[in-house]
């Protein structure tokens, strides 16, 4: 069982406060069409795919296209729905390079009246090295996430 320590070092968390419904933002993170106008790391980066069979179980893909034209594509199973407060899903790369194993992601919507905040908790990362850079796409998407509320 891999210590505490070694838990921390592979997860990574990060919280922002959004001038939106919680409702607005959780559809924001299950609606393909809301996806694929923040999901991605950078304004210079376009995601053509977003598909969504949002239930326990049920499948996403998402594909991201770099700047350089470059195809990243994300899939992943839902294991909690539970609208607007939660979501929890798997995460793999289906590319080769990006491959660090299936991951699990945790967003959590918090009403705070006018805003909400966001916590997205991202673990099970094989290496630090591989939790420092989602932290940088995950960083980039979650600053474009205000622009599409």
């Amino acid at each position: 069982m891999p210590s505490a320590r070694a838990k921390q070092e592979t997860t990574l968390r990060l919280t922002r406060t959004l001038k939106a419904a919680r409702e607005k933002v959780f559809r924001a993170w299950t609606d393909p069409a809301a996806l694929k106008k923040w999901f991605a790391p950078g304004d210079d980066y376009a995601t053509p795919i977003a598909e969504v069979d949002l239930r326990v179980g049920g499948r996403y893909r998402i594909q991201i296209r770099s700047p350089q034209g470059k195809l990243h594509t994300v899939v992943g199973a839902y294991r909690e729905v539970k609208p607007p407060e939660k979501l929890v899903f798997t995460w793999s790369w289906q590319e080769g390079g990006m491959d660090v194993g299936e991951t699990l992601v945790t967003v959590e919507f918090r009403d705070q009246g006018n805003t909400t905040e966001l916590i997205l908790t991202h673990e099970l990362f094989p290496t630090a090295e591989t939790r420092d850079e989602h932290t940088k796409g995950w960083t980039g998407c979650l600053d474009r996430l205000p622009k599409a509320l």
